[in-house]
């Protein structure tokens, strides 16, 4: 299978999603399965991992729900209050439903850059293992030491990095955001997605070219059994076409052996959220 292991929904409203600002101003609209199908089947993809992009159990419903309907979404990484002191009754509540597959929290947007360091939040994270559930980390390149602790306190708990930690492609800086990826990809319980790059990009106007040192540097930390594709769409969209975003991975990865490109195009992404 084929699978974009990072995308989103949603109904626009002004209040929720008020991060849609600067570049980003053209996505102030609903973005619903119907948009998405079209680009899926003209790409070649079997499925996708829908992941939340509001923090509210009302947000996870709704994907659960748009995943019963449409079998193509093959997984849903939503959100629960992992500080919450019932953590695992409401665990329990959620992984109920097959194809809850992961949670995630918007850490970036978090003042404190250790937040995931809390105790409450930890707890949360101790309680993941138990259901089986990934825990996808949404950081900026500043968030990388904290992530680092937060993986090595927890070496059963499957991770799994969002958009490379956001490098600065724009600027062309490698460090410290190389070496900071390499140190979490030594914690084998790490995967990471090659997404969200285009918008880290200049826009408009990047190159193929301006993403190669960063994803080499991906390749060569997690090798492609730890590594996966995915749009970031809608998101994406402000930086080109869903088939431009999924180009770009799939341009970086054209040498590789068939093997290792179906495992960036499917295989790692199936076994870190345990897609049936």
């Amino acid at each position: 299978m084929r699978v974009d292991a990072h995308q989103h929904f949603w109904r626009y409203n002004a209040e929720e999603f008020g991060w849609l600002t600067g570049a980003l101003t053209g996505l102030r609209r609903d973005f619903l399965p119907g948009d998405l199908e079209p680009e899926l089947r003209a790409a070649g993809m079997d499925g996708t991992v829908a992941v939340q992009a509001r923090q509210s159990e009302e947000e996870t419903r709704w994907l659960l729900e748009l995943a019963k309907r449409h079998a193509w979404i093959s997984g849903v990484v939503g959100w629960v209050d992992l500080r919450a002191e019932n953590v695992r009754d409401e665990l329990a509540r959620w992984a109920a439903d097959g194809k809850l597959v992961g949670v995630r929290h918007i850490v970036q947007a978090e003042l404190k850059r250790e937040f995931m360091l809390q105790e409450d939040f930890q707890r949360g994270i101790a309680a993941l293992e138990e259901f089986g559930l990934a825990y996808d980390l949404l950081v900026f390149p500043k968030h990388l030491p904290a992530a680092l602790k937060l993986v090595r306190a927890f070496p059963r708990q499957q991770f799994v990095l969002d958009h490379v930690a956001k490098p600065m492609i724009r600027a062309g800086l490698l460090e410290p955001w190389a070496m900071q990826l390499r140190a979490l990809a030594a914690c084998q319980n790490v995967s990471c997605k090659l997404s969200g790059l285009v918008t880290e990009a200049q826009m408009p106007g990047w190159r193929q070219a301006d993403f190669k040192r960063f994803l080499e540097v991906a390749l060569e930390a997690f090798g492609p059994r730890r590594l996966m594709l995915g749009s970031d769409w809608p998101v994406c969209l402000a930086g080109g076409s869903y088939a431009d975003a999924v180009g770009v991975v799939r341009a970086f990865i054209a040498g590789l052996t068939e093997t290792e490109r179906a495992e960036i195009e499917g295989g790692a992404c199936a076994r870190a959220y345990g897609l049936g």
